[in-house]
Order: structure tokens, then C-alpha cells, then sequence
């Protein structure tokens, strides 16, 4: 995979809607050098630290691969004209849900980075592209697995713009991004106990995707396609 960074993107909360609520999803380019920390660039936040965030959250990729797919969808809609749309910190050609791994690690800049789950939609990127019913972005993702992904931070270091993002190690060719999002989001669960079993014990998946398999198993949630309720 020859991957390739376009941007790196950073926001602060803002008002999001008319009732206060705030979210950081809209970011803006960088043009200089930023530290990433085991939590994020420098710089970066997020609303709601309950739902996102952490370790496990570090960095949001999202591949601008997709964008040509989702200017089909919605034409000429103005946020689909640059990348960032998606709230996306890093944005890159190269790379894709259906050949990424759960466990391939990169070095980016300085840093050491790791692929831990895929990114579960929330109802903001409707609100934020304006879209619900049959234009949802959000059920879209669902159906065609263009979720992108998150990363965690193994070791810190400074990150520029124009730093190179290069594979180093991947993981376990099973366990694509596509795959894991379709099983545990996609509802692609109910016929697969021992992939859900498999989820459950994957030490380098996301805590929080492990717990959702392990529910699963327990029928504590429903087998079934899930959009995240949380805030950016």
C-alpha cells in the first residue's frame, strides 16, 4: 500500500445546533508540525470525552479514496469539496477499510501508530451534512462498510503535513477493518458465534468493540446494524 497524506486536521468544540450542543467534528487543515501524543495532536479535542477520545481514539483516518463515492451521493455539496467532511485528523489516498488490518501499525513523522477499530457513525454526520431519510450518511456507512478507522499511539512524536505515513507491520490478514465494521456494525454477527468469539479476546482490538462482541454473544444487545449515539 502506498499511502499518501493529504491533510491533518485539528478542531476545537463549537455550537453545534441550536439547543448548545457542541461538538468538535468540524476540523481545519494544519500547515505546520504538531505533537502526537498517545491522545491525539496537539491541539485536538472533542466534546464529549465519554464517547470519544482516549487512547483507543487517538487519531480519526478517513480515506479520501471515498469522497468521489460520496459526491455521487450528495452532489455539490460544499463540505465534500476539501477533505475533512467526516471530522476525519488525518486524511490520506492509499488506503481503505477493505485492505486495512486490525493491528497494522505505520509510522507517521516521528510517531508509531496502530489501527484499533473502526469508526461507529453517529447522528452528527447527518447533522452535519444536512442529510436524514434516504440520504442518511450515517445508514450509508452501515451498508457499505466506508466507515474509516482509528488509531492509537504507540510512540509519541512530531507529525508534519507532509510527513510520510509507511506501513511497518500488519496484522492478522483475517481481521480487515471492512470485515470486523460489517460484523460487529453491519449486523453480519447472527450466523458467526466464533468470529464474535475471536472479537471478544482480540487484545489488539479496541476495548470497546471487544465489549460490544462480548455482548453480543450475551444477546445484552441485538445482532444487528448499530449507529452510535455518542458526540464527537
Amino acid at each position: 500500500m502506498q499511502t499518501q497524506i493529504l491533510t491533518l486536521n485539528v478542531g476545537k468544540p463549537v455550537t453545534f445546533r441550536s439547543d448548545g450542543e457542541q461538538s468538535a467534528i468540524a476540523k481545519s487543515p494544519v500547515d505546520s508540525p504538531l505533537f502526537l501524543a498517545r491522545t491525539g495532536f496537539a491541539g485536538d479535542q472533542v466534546a464529549d470525552t465519554v464517547h470519544h477520545g482516549g487512547s483507543d481514539k487517538a487519531l480519526h483516518h478517513y480515506p479520501y479514496d471515498h469522497y468521489d463515492y460520496w459526491r455521487g451521493r450528495l452532489p455539490g455539496h460544499a463540505l465534500l469539496k476539501e477533505p475533512g467532511a467526516f471530522g476525519e485528523n488525518i486524511s490520506t489516498t492509499g488506503i481503505v477499510e477493505s485492505e486495512a488490518r486490525i493491528g497494522d501499525r505505520f509510522q507517521l513523522g516521528e510517531a508509531l501508530i496502530e489501527i484499533s477499530h473502526g469508526r461507529q457513525p453517529c447522528w452528527k454526520l447527518d447533522h452535519r451534512f444536512g442529510v436524514k431519510g434516504k440520504d442518511s450518511v450515517m445508514t450509508d456507512i452501515v451498508r457499505t462498510g466506508k466507515c474509516g478507522f482509528y488509531h492509537r499511539v504507540l510512540e509519541e512524536g512530531m507529525v508534519a503535513p507532509d510527513s510520510k505515513m509507511e506501513l511497518i507491520e500488519r496484522g492478522n490478514a483475517e481481521w480487515t477493518v471492512e470485515r470486523v465494521f460489517m460484523l460487529l456494525i453491519g449486523g453480519q454477527v447472527r450466523d458467526d458465534p466464533a468470529a464474535l468469539r475471536a472479537l471478544r479476546d482480540m487484545e489488539l482490538l479496541a476495548t470497546v468493540w471487544r465489549a460490544r462482541a462480548a455482548k453480543i454473544l450475551d444477546h445484552r444487545i441485538p445482532a444487528k446494524a448499530g449507529i452510535q449515539s455518542g458526540k464527537e
